[in-house]
């Protein structure tokens, strides 16, 4: 009971989280729902971005790659080389998910230093990049517990008994990991992300502009850093369910 009591709250924990707030926030009233309308805004520009650039560089695929069709393939093999390090031979079925991933971070990281977001006014708060703001974090870890625990389905009953090993006095600390995995992975993009904006918001305000641009490169190095592990860190817990079944 005790476990379980502990599951609750995590879980609940998790869902207040989504309460959190920075600074003032520009908001929709969609039925009986208030959603972070900037939130969606940024979210949806990344994803044009994204969609936009494969659909120029792929348009007229060529067999010999040039230009755009070979930076997107490069990156594919980079994705697929990072799950398969992380999954094993059965990663194959998994690089579109860790692609996303990996993709839709990445370019949100990079459009909170790149894009000139302050220039579009709202009635409240200010558009940033999405990875700025709890709700998508938390979103994005809970998409990735869904897919470790699906990850383990085919081996049926027995994908629980990792819960009792080494030792069945291991299971209370087994079962919270799994619900804290999500707590750690949304925290950890989101304070960088929060961090770095915030830094160089304060040097900017402080200091002529010129001092800032190395901190802001450094930014932009963090925030594929930052990309780099959420992705890896996903591949590595879903290779973690499908052990035992390659």
């Amino acid at each position: 009971m005790n476990v379980l009591s502990c599951s609750i709250n995590t879980i609940k924990g998790l869902y207040d989280i989504s309460g959190v707030e920075v600074g003032q926030h520009f908001y929709w009233q969609i039925g009986g729902f208030q959603v972070h309308g900037q939130v969606l805004i940024t979210s949806w520009v990344v994803i044009a971005i994204l969609l936009g650039s494969v659909t120029i560089a792929v348009r007229n695929p060529q067999t010999i790659p040039t230009g755009g069709q070979n930076f997107f393939e490069y990156v594919l093999e980079f994705i697929r080389d990072v799950s398969k390090t992380q999954i094993g031979e059965e990663y194959g079925s998994w690089v579109p998910f860790i692609g996303t991933m990996f993709l839709f971070i990445f370019v949100s990281n990079w459009s909170g230093a790149l894009l000139p977001w302050k220039i579009i006014e709202l009635p409240h708060g200010e558009l940033a990049a999405p990875t700025n703001d709890i709700n998508t974090t938390v979103a994005l870890a809970l998409l990735t517990s869904v897919a470790y625990f699906y990850a383990g389905l085919p081996k049926g009953l027995s994908y629980f008994g990792k819960y009792i090993q080494p030792t069945p006095i291991l299971l209370p600390i087994n079962i919270l990991e799994d619900f804290t995995k999500p707590l750690s992975l949304s925290f950890r993009l989101f304070g960088n992300i929060l961090a770095d904006e915030l830094v160089v918001v304060v040097l900017v305000s402080l200091v002529p502009s010129v001092v800032p641009i190395p901190v802001m490169f450094l930014g932009l190095f963090t925030s594929g850093i930052q990309a780099l592990i959420f992705a890896t860190l996903a591949a590595a817990y879903i290779g973690e369910s499908m052990e035992g079944h390659h």
